[in-house]
This record gives structure tokens, C-alpha cells and sequence, in this order.
């Protein structure tokens, strides 16, 4: 269901009444847009400590504030549908995560404050001028700058070092989908490795793709960040488990649902900064004089499961320099 409307209360942030008699004052109005399906519950964990951190900075209680959140499950006619409705209502401020969905709301509006979350090089994108100065309506945190493409490559021929041919995935329509694969490019030429680019939107596509790269003698799988990619990583894990081919994913539950390889950050501690962000915003400072947050920290993790599956040996020094390795 995609229209629904949350109203905090006193009684833990559960949807219901609006209790008129706790504060005189109107509410304010908080937008969030996931790029997640509805009954991904990795969207609700991070929804929930948005909201717990919310509540934490005095926000929701008492009545103060009213949520509107909408799913576009990584849908480019939901993205659309939920942000333009979304700014209709004039809210005070719009948390959204994922370069597709920035690069909707940046289109419609120029006034509305918004907070993102999870999104990659928000300079190259155009998103903000500068990460000490955005400069415009749009700040927040981003989760990878293109160069960590270099270390996604480089670990996945470490853990697998017969991947000289290594299939990427990339969605077309993703504006930071080229800086990526024209780093990737450049390390994997001094690795000896070949690079087939599969530009793909769909299951379908995935599949297909998946199926005949392997057929033609891939060795090895990248999977670019991305909503689409996300939203279908049950299909991408499988099929990769299928054609036997290692991978590495850049967010952690790829890896906690059966992916091999995963090498990025832990994307649910940037929602209590997010809400850091709005309760500022909510107190009158400008988005444009909130700096953009990089991340400090990387973590590296390997599915050991996967890898006995794949009939894979992953070294052991690899396996000493991992964050955590899953048997």
C-alpha cells in the first residue's frame, strides 16, 4: 500500500489518531520517500531508527511532528508519483535515500529542504556544490565516493584469483553508474582483467544477462549500488549461485542473504545523523550550510557459506583482514 501516513504518538511511533490535545502548536511535516518495497524489511530498519532518533532529539512524543512515507521500491513511475505528492503537501523537510530518487526530487523542487541518505558522489551527480558548502535545498550523507569501485575489483580478485573475466552490473539510467565503470576500468586493466558491462533495468534483464555472460565465460560478478539492484537481490544472489560465479556486492545484506563478498559501510548509522540533519533544519538552519557527511569507515564481509558452495578457497589472509567472516 503506497499511500499511507504515519503520525507519531506517545506510544512508540505506531500509526493511529492524531492526538489533537497534546500540543496546540501545528505539527511539523516530515516527507520520507524509501527506495525500498514495502515489506523489505531492510527499508523498516531504517525507518524505525529514523524515527527512534527523532524521538530521541524531542521530536514526536508530544504530538510535534507527522511523518508522510511512501515505498517506490526502486520503481522510476513510483519515485515520480511519491515525491511529487509528497512535495504537494509542503512539508518541512524530505528525508529520501538513493541517487535516483535526489535526482527526482531535485527536479521538482528547489525550495523544500531534503536530507539524503545512501547516496554516492552527490558532487559528480550535481546534487550539491560542494561537500562544505551544498549551496542549495539538498545536503545529507553520502555512502560511497566512485573510487571505492577501485577496491570492489581489486577483492574480488583477491578472494577469487581465476576471475580474469568479471561481469558488472550496471542500471543505465543510474547517474553515477559511469564514474563507477570508468574506475573499475582502470584497475582492472593493470589486473589482467577482462570487464563485460551488462547494462540491465529488470529481472528479466538480469537473468539474461547473468546466463549469458556466463556462457561466454565470466568468471566474475560486480554489483554496482543501486535501488533497482537492491530491490532484486534475491534474483542477482541466486543466479549467482546458479552460474557459480564469486561476487561482491557493496552493501551488507546482499552477503546476509547469500552473497559472497561485500565491501562498503553500515548504511543504517547514517539514519540517527539523518535525523540529526532534519532536527536542525526543523530549527531553522539551511540546508545549504550543512555540510555533506562522507563516511570514515569501511568494513569487509565474506560469506564463507557461499564460498564452500562455489567450491571457492578464500585465502586466509584475506579472511584475517575481514570485519567479519559468516561460516
Amino acid at each position: 500500500m503506497q499511500r499511507r501516513e504515519f503520525i507519531v504518538t506517545l506510544l512508540g511511533g505506531t500509526a493511529g489518531a492524531w492526538p489533537f490535545g497534546a500540543r496546540a502548536q501545528k505539527p511539523r511535516r516530515i516527507g520520507v520517500i524509501m527506495n525500498y518495497a514495502e515489506d523489505d524489511s531492510e527499508g523498516h530498519i531504517r525507518l524505525s531508527t529514523l524515527r527512534d532518533a527523532l524521538r530521541k532529539l524531542g521530536w514526536g512524543d508530544d504530538g510535534s511532528i507527522r511523518i508522510e512515507y511512501r515505498w517506490a521500491a526502486g520503481k522510476d513511475d513510483l519515485m515520480q508519483a511519491d515525491a511529487t505528492e509528497l512535495i504537494g503537501l509542503r512539508p518541512d523537510v524530505i528525508v529520501a535515500n538513493s541517487t535516483p530518487l535526489i535526482s527526482v526530487l531535485k527536479r521538482l523542487t528547489r525550495t523544500v529542504p531534503i536530507v539524503f541518505v545512501q547516496v554516492a558522489d552527490p558532487v559528480g551527480s550535481g546534487f550539491v556544490a560542494s561537500y562544505s558548502q551544498p549551496g542549495g535545498n539538498i545536503t545529507g550523507f553520502t555512502d560511497f565516493e566512485t573510487s571505492v569501485a577501485g577496491k570492489w575489483i581489486e577483492l574480488l580478485k583477491e578472494a577469487a584469483p581465476s576471475a580474469d573475466r568479471v561481469m558488472v552490473l550496471l542500471d543505465p539510467e543510474q547517474a553515477n553508474h559511469p564514474a563507477f565503470w570508468s574506475v573499475i576500468e582502470a584497475t582492472a586493466a593493470p589486473l589482467k582483467i577482462e570487464l563485460m558491462p551488462a547494462r540491465v533495468r529488470d529481472r528479466a534483464e538480469i537473468d539474461k544477462a547473468i546466463r549469458k555472460f556466463s556462457e561466454e565465460g565470466a568468471r566474475g560478478l560486480v554489483v554496482l549500488p543501486g535501488p533497482i539492484f537492491n530491490a532484486l537481490r534475491s534474483t542477482i544472489i541466486q543466479a549467482a549461485a546458479r552460474y557459480r560465479l564469486p561476487a561482491i556486492y557493496p552493501f551488507k545484506y546482499y552477503v546476509k542473504d547469500g552473497g559472497l563478498l561485500y565491501y562498503g559501510i553500515d548504511q543504517v548509522e547514517q539514519w540517527p545523523q539523518a535525523a540529526g540533519y532534519v532536527d536542525r533544519i526543523l530549527k531553522g538552519e539551511k540546508p545549504a550550510n550543512l555540510p555533506v557527511q562522507a563516511p570514515t569507515k569501511y568494513e569487509l564481509v565474506i560469506n564463507l557459506k557461499t564460498a564452500k558452495a562455489l567450491g571457492l578457497d578464500v585465502p586466509w589472509i584475506l579472511q584475517q583482514r575481514a570485519d567479519e567472516v559468516i561460516e
